[in-house]
């Protein structure tokens, strides 16, 4: 089986590197009417570049897996913006996804805690929809959707986790099929745990991005042998591998806040369990030095014996 890892969006090994290069809906206001729509192109251009500087990056450091900023368009989905940003950067989306294909990269969006379907204001879910409608467009101006992945948390309880729930699945209609088609949803380390949020992935043929870190600082009453082929299950129907997201915690006392790299002793555990699987797993790093922390913890875990690197991110296990 094969292990392959990836990072999110800024790699810290390049200089001035930021896909996320934003601007302030005060700082629009700010500025006279026709600077406006040209500070847009210009922060959007700079992030675009930075994107590709950082697949670039990766296709040079054999990293499959890679988590495109969810800010590459400043103020895309603000009300009083709400800006055509596909038609000027039609080639350069496009160019992204041809790097994407033609290197088999795989690639994702993960919008903020804010994109939800569990709030009892209609106004959240219609600006969940609306973030999500955002995602999907850029994912198909690079003719990647196919082959990529939305992720959002299930969110809040409201202090009632059964009727939020039930909202949940009546809210969740309002999300065109063809994205909802796409999108994963992650356990919590507060909130919804990894038995609850298979339940939801299985009810709604969602696939379950499985979050370690999480789930430890938020345990359930199920093992995690149990819960790891049914989770691996919910892939199926995409033709995708089961992704996990990887961090470890800062401190005890910090537990749930994530450390600059991942603690090879902190995930070993985890990855004793999956031998007996034999499935392919793909990693998402998430700690703070992201490119860095993905490369050090493929370091750290060839080390294990039976464990082979066989790319610059991607260990093999026989």
């Amino acid at each position: 089986m094969k292990f392959r890892f990836g990072y999110v969006s800024t790699a810290t090994n390049l200089w001035d590197a930021s896909p996320s290069k934003t601007m302030t809906f005060a700082r629009y206001k700010e500025l006279p009417d026709e600077e406006r729509k040209q500070r847009l192109l210009e922060i959007t251009k700079t992030n675009l570049i930075n994107t590709k500087r950082a697949l670039h990056y990766n296709i040079g450091h054999e990293i499959m897996l890679y988590r495109m900023s969810s800010s590459i368009v400043p103020l895309a989905t603000h009300p009083d913006v709400m800006w055509d940003y596909l038609t000027p950067f039609k080639e350069e989306f496009a160019e992204i996804g041809q790097l994407v294909k033609d290197h088999g990269l795989r690639v994702s969006f993960h919008p903020n805690q804010y994109t939800l379907f569990t709030s009892p204001r209609p106004e959240v879910t219609k600006n969940a929809v609306i973030d999500m409608e955002y995602h999907y467009k850029m994912l198909e101006a690079m003719g990647v959707e196919d082959r990529s992945v939305i992720n959002i948390h299930i969110g809040g309880t409201y202090g009632d986790k059964e009727q939020t729930l039930i909202r949940f699945y009546e809210n969740i209609k309002s999300l065109p099929l063809h994205i909802k088609k796409i999108m994963t949803l992650e356990n919590d380390d507060k909130t919804y745990n990894t038995e609850e949020t298979l339940t939801v992935c299985q009810n709604e043929t969602i696939p379950l991005v499985f979050d370690y870190h999480h789930h430890m600082a938020n345990l359930c009453d199920k093992p995690l042998e149990e819960l790891l082929l049914p989770i691996f299950e919910t892939w199926k129907h995409r033709g995708i591998i089961p992704k996990i997201h990887l961090s470890s915690p800062k401190s005890e006392k910090t537990f749930r806040s994530h450390a600059d790299f991942v603690n090879a002793e902190f995930v070993k555990p985890l990855i004793q369990l999956l031998r007996p699987l034999q499935m392919d797993v793909d990693f998402m790093i998430e700690a703070k030095l992201k490119d860095q922390a993905c490369l050090q913890l493929v370091e750290d875990l060839s080390k294990i014996r039976g464990i082979k690197r066989i790319g610059g991110a991607t260990l093999e296990w026989n």
